[in-house]
């Protein structure tokens, strides 16, 4: 599938076809996380509890990293 870049005032957009959105779970005004994986972009919807976790444990990290890793064992 191809999607056409459009200019829209100062930035760019594209529109997502019906079946995207449906498929997204996604309505008019949601929120969506752009994520660069691999070289690839992925769009996700937003999700609040799962924005609020990975904050955490982004000021943790430092810390506890010595944990986090005999953790991950």
């Amino acid at each position: 599938m191809q999607l056409k870049m459009r200019k829209i005032g100062n930035g760019y957009g594209v529109l997502l076809p019906k079946p995207i959105v449906e498929d997204l779970a996604v309505q008019e005004n949601s929120l969506l996380t752009v994520s660069k994986v691999g070289g690839v972009y992925q769009l996700t919807p937003y999700d609040e509890e799962f924005t609020a976790q990975v904050e955490a444990f982004l000021r943790t990290e430092g810390r506890h990293r010595n944990t986090y890793r005999e953790l991950a064992k």
